[in-house]
């Protein structure tokens, strides 16, 4: 087993005692929670008699389904509506900090967090969802849970958990200006496959990683769910802190922040840390990559040839068929020229502000494909305040975008923004299974969010790089 990695010095940091499942019970440094996952769990306190243990490392927000184009109450849906009400009433009779829509702080829970300096490297947070491994960028540990996993967290403020297994990818080399944090993961995954992480986290390194931003970090730790990872993370380092010292937790006292930075410094990995495996990404030889199936594991590079199902491991071959079929694509083609119906700017995966700065510098002075129908939706009330004040929303707007409010959108399609019929997708989402965007019959094709705004303005999948004077910032 891995041996004076990141990963080992904060769980052995967190660990209260030894299960006899063989579990850990591991103390939760931070409880994030939102309107779907949560409403069972404070039931189940609920016919306990019980209280929330730790309110004050408990932090609520609203996304999934709150609206994006009206965020007025009462909600129009009225099942949205009814789990918002839910929420606040738990929240209010918890003690727990809510960022509602009228607080100028609501977005996506992911978002959140980091902005507002609630995640901190050398934690365990977790929460109600998949992408809690979006932290990890942070290096804390950070889980997605289950229902009866909240209840447990909510009452007693820990959790049971297996130890895994650390997988290193390091990712050398430079990227290419069109390439991105997006391109990265998904050529991660696609090497690894989605189930390759089964039984692992995934610590990122490697010169490719240590040159992206925080936001770029975000992006590649938040679909390590994706590769089967349960969870990803990236040492801290000068990027972190600087990151971590404009924020509310710190912004105003600098003497705190060199106390903890003390304490992030020192559960970093130990240059001689023992791996469980170690896989290399060479970051030269990354392009733009979109995919051409139904899983995010079924990638290619934007120039390279859909594959033939039968030059596939057997066992994929079937799903690749089936793939194939629903998204309505050739082996042997590109994706190149892929008709598209919608744009969708967004989720938690790519909707911070530099993803918004990226992507407004493709469309600006172009227009939106009179086909398409192109939307923004920012990850949280700041993000879409900060871009405002860019005038990011005017360039958009004028190119033909929607500019919404914050949420989840259409990454998941639990709201009124949905995929209709067998309309076809360029998302900067992170999910492509059939019916995630709210239509079974609906493709979605995932890229970057430069790609998006490329495939808004032609109305097809197109490379980024033929368009001039564009690159990601």
């Amino acid at each position: 087993m891995s041996e004076r990695t990141l990963y080992d010095k904060v769980w052995d940091e967190h660990s209260v005692t030894k299960l006899p499942t063989g579990q850990t019970q591991l103390f939760v440094g931070l409880h994030l929670i939102h309107e779907v996952t949560s409403p069972q769990a404070f039931g189940m306190l609920g016919e306990r008699d019980m209280e929330v243990a730790y309110p004050d490392l408990t932090h609520a927000t609203v996304d999934h389904i709150v609206p994006t184009a009206d965020q007025s109450r009462p909600f129009a849906d009225d099942a949205a509506e009814e789990m918002m009400s839910e929420l606040e009433t738990n929240v209010r009779d918890s003690g727990i900090e809510f960022d509602d829509p009228t607080s100028g702080d609501q977005g996506i829970v992911h978002v959140i967090g980091p902005e507002q300096g609630l995640t901190e490297p050398g934690t365990t947070i977790v929460c109600g969802d998949s992408h809690t491994s979006t932290h990890g960028a942070f290096g804390a540990l950070a889980f997605g849970i289950g229902t009866s996993q909240i209840r447990d967290v909510l009452a007693t403020q820990t959790v049971a958990m297996e130890k895994k297994k650390v997988r290193k990818i390091e990712v050398t080399g430079e990227l290419d200006s069109h390439v991105g944090a997006k391109d990265v993961i998904l050529t991660i995954i696609r090497k690894l496959g989605v189930d390759g992480g089964v039984g692992y986290v995934y610590e990122y390194a490697g010169e490719a990683i240590e040159s992206l931003d925080m936001e770029g970090r975000m992006s590649i730790c938040n679909m390590s769910i994706e590769g089967g990872a349960r969870a990803g993370y990236v040492n801290p380092d000068e990027t972190t802190y600087e990151w971590l010292r404009e924020t509310d937790a710190f912004r105003d006292d600098p003497e705190k922040f060199e106390a903890h930075k003390e304490y992030w410094e020192s559960i970093t990995s130990d240059a001689d840390a023992e791996y469980d495996d170690v896989v290399t990404i060479d970051g030269d030889e990354i392009e733009p990559v979109v995919t051409w199936g139904t899983t995010p594991g079924q990638g290619i590079g934007v120039t390279e040839a859909i594959p033939e199902p039968d030059a596939l491991p057997a066992d994929k071959q079937e799903t690749a068929r089936g793939s194939q079929e629903h998204m309505r694509v050739e082996p042997g083609e590109t994706m190149q020229g892929y008709d598209i119906d919608v744009a969708f700017l967004g989720s938690c995966t790519n909707a911070r502000l530099p993803d918004l700065r990226a992507a407004a510098d493709v469309v600006d002075g172009r227009e939106v494909d009179s086909s398409v129908r192109a939307m923004v939706v920012p990850g949280s009330q700041r993000v879409k305040e900060a871009a405002e004040a860019e005038g990011l929303d005017e360039t958009f707007r004028e190119a033909g975008f929607e500019w919404r409010g914050a949420g989840c959108s259409m990454c998941l399609g639990m709201n009124e923004d949905q995929l209709e019929g067998d309309q076809a997708c360029a998302s900067s989402s992170n999910r492509n299974f059939v019916g995630r965007q709210g239509s079974k019959e609906g493709r979605t094709v995932l890229m970057s969010p430069v790609m998006v705004a490329a495939a808004a303005i032609t109305g097809e999948v197109t490379d980024v790089r033929e368009l001039p004077e564009v690159a990601v910032q």
